[in-house]
């Protein structure tokens, strides 16, 4: 993630720590994630066993590890620096 926007110039890590909260997202995020394959294997696969699950949610939740990392720092600066998007910019 850039220090600063290219677009704007804004400064993103106002203070040290500043992005730990998004930590507390990005958990909500693969939570969300984990639980909505958890229904769907044991509602479409008729409740497989215990391996099952974890073979098919560990690398999901692996893959979608980056995008889960810049998702969660941007709710995150939404959220608590009140940075609005702007379409068009």
């Amino acid at each position: 993630m850039y220090e600063f926007c290219p677009h704007c110039g804004l400064r993103y890590e106002v203070e040290p720590g500043y992005f730990i909260g998004a930590m507390y997202v990005s958990y909500a995020i693969s939570g969300g994630v984990a639980l909505v394959l958890g229904f769907m294997l044991f509602y479409l696969a008729g409740d497989p066993e215990g391996w099952v699950y974890a073979v098919v949610v560990a690398p999901v939740m692996i893959l979608i590890a980056p995008v889960n990392f810049r998702i969660s720092r941007v709710i995150w600066l939404h959220y608590v620096a009140g940075i609005k998007y702007v379409k068009g910019l």
